[in-house]
């Protein structure tokens, strides 16, 4: 009888464990498009987190960049996969920091939410030393990034791109039932609550990965001051194309507004 609990706490396991591996898709180097690094005039950054694990990002600095953005990006690919982003907030008047975290392009390591949370400690670290005010800007999973770096160390502003409200809530809608039993992860709730920065949440209102309605609920569950931007006709991953040059447009006005703020 003892067998029974014994292989069901053991399938359990399996299923947690593989659970929270198929969060990450990771692109290690040399996959990619590493040449683009020319194309926006990106410098490597090389960092250290807290535990020892050794990262990697792409920095772009354009002249009279008064703010500088740290990008957090999402769960797949790498930072060869965000110059698009890169080039629209240096466009907009920002510097950038985009990193890779653990186990993603250059980066040491294998992807765990502690882990994430470690770089973006290391990279913000990085950015005080530029002296200039730090906008946080988190993309998909990089949302919650950037959210619990928000909640926890002090920033100028947040912006969050297809943001969800848990892992959990995510996994309820892929695996009903069962998902929520094996995910508990990234719980960004509780955490935006706490922050008093301005707010920019933007979402598509087609997306397929993350439905305008995670990104809605997280979003009302901030405190002002804050703005939802629903990009119309936009999924996942194509709200710069939908989004055209009102994109710019919106981070000039926030770091504008940081600027004078500061």
């Amino acid at each position: 009888m003892i067998a029974y609990p014994l292989a069901g706490a053991c399938g359990y396991a399996v299923l947690y464990y593989a659970a929270g591996r198929a969060v990450y898709h990771p692109m290690r180097y040399p996959h990619g498009f590493w040449e683009a690094q020319a194309e926006v005039n990106a410098q490597d950054v090389w960092l250290r987190a807290a535990d020892g694990v050794r990262l990697h990002g792409w920095l772009v600095d354009p002249p009279g960049a008064r703010v500088v953005t740290l990008f957090l990006h999402g769960n797949a690919g790498n930072v060869t996969h965000r110059v698009p982003h890169m080039r629209e907030i240096a466009a907009a008047g920002s510097a950038v920091l985009t990193l890779d975290y653990r186990g993603y392009g250059k980066s040491q390591g294998r992807p765990t939410e502690s882990g994430l949370y470690a770089d973006a400690d290391a990279a913000y670290d990085y950015l005080k030393t530029l002296g200039r005010p730090i906008v946080l800007h988190g993309e998909s999973l990089g949302c919650a990034v950037a959210v619990d770096l928000a909640a926890r160390r002090p920033c100028a502003a947040l912006v969050l791109e297809a943001p969800f409200t848990s892992a959990r809530a995510m996994a309820g809608r892929v695996l009903p039932v069962l998902g929520p039993l094996l995910i508990f992860s990234y719980d960004s709730v509780p955490k935006i609550k706490r922050i008093r920065v301005p707010l920019l949440v933007m979402h598509g209102d087609r997306d397929t990965i993350v439905p305008i309605e995670f990104g809605r609920a997280l979003f009302d569950a901030a405190p002002e001051p804050k703005t939802f931007w629903t990009i119309p006709g936009a999924d996942h991953n194509d709200i710069l194309e939908y989004a055209e040059a009102e994109y710019s447009q919106r981070l000039r006005a926030l770091y504008e507004s940081v600027g004078k703020a500061t």
